[in-house]
């Protein structure tokens, strides 16, 4: 197995309890009579911590993010992201998410281009940057559609992932357009309740892990470099635990 394939897994027996601790990145296995549970050890060598001075505004006022006690507090308005000053090729990322109210609506936004959060820098408007994205959505949402009379074919709420204005091979199955990788498994929590992404972006190719297993992503992605957003889209919403690593 090629290096940059290599990520950081641990192997430990877990009780009961400890499976339901809340933001848990673990995945549960039997193995026999015991449970076993694999999770990512983001204190392992090059992991660090992403914090309020590597990201930057782009075009939302300065009160619609606040980090209060190493939480990133996100009000939800108006619609845009926070990016990171650096950009990113081959890198892993832990992100735990909860929404505040039923149908929040949020993501990570993986490879965003330069050249378009720039623009939205510039031109200050209420819109979201190039990439993928990595959808954070409140299973609420399905609900708030339905009593609109719309149709809730087209997206999930337990990680989606897809090319906004990018180039990508969804991963099956697929969304009835083709466009979205839909998760293979259910595993998003409810608003109020802490959850853990691990997303593994490597030589154009993006994979996500929701609580502990490996749900959605795709390929053949272009660009493969840019900047970690994470996004503002109506609705309160909290961040924590924010740590990268990069990869060769």
């Amino acid at each position: 197995m090629k290096k940059h394939l290599i990520f950081s897994l641990i192997l430990c027996a877990a009780t009961t309890t400890h499976a339901q601790e809340a933001g848990s990145p673990a995945a549960t296995v039997q193995t026999g009579n015991a449970t076993v549970r694999a999770f990512i050890d983001d204190e392992a060598p090059g992991w660090r911590p992403l914090l309020e001075s590597d990201f930057a505004i782009v075009n939302t006022p300065e009160n619609t993010w606040s980090w209060k006690g190493g939480v990133l507090h996100c009000t939800g308005q108006p619609i845009g992201v926070l990016q990171t000053k650096q950009e990113f090729s081959n890198f892993e990322v832990v992100v735990e998410w909860m929404h505040e109210k039923s149908a929040g609506n949020s993501g990570v936004f993986v490879w965003a281009k330069p050249e378009s959060l720039e623009k939205l820098t510039l031109e200050g408007k209420q819109r979201l940057p190039d990439g993928i994205e990595v959808q954070i959505l409140d299973h609420g949402f399905t609900e708030m559609m339905k009593a609109k009379g719309a149709k809730t074919d087209w997206f999930g709420t337990n990680g989606d992932v897809f090319p906004v204005r990018s180039k990508m091979t969804p991963f099956p199955p697929v969304s009835p357009d083709g466009s979205r990788s839909f998760p293979r498994k259910h595993l998003s929590k409810g608003h109020g309740e802490w959850n853990h992404y691990y997303i593994r972006a490597i030589n154009g190719e993006v994979r996500l892990w929701v609580n502990g297993e490996e749900v959605s992503g795709g390929t053949a992605i272009d660009p493969a470099k840019g900047h970690l957003c994470l996004e503002s889209e109506g609705s309160p919403i909290q961040f924590r635990k924010l740590r990268v690593r990069e990869l060769p």
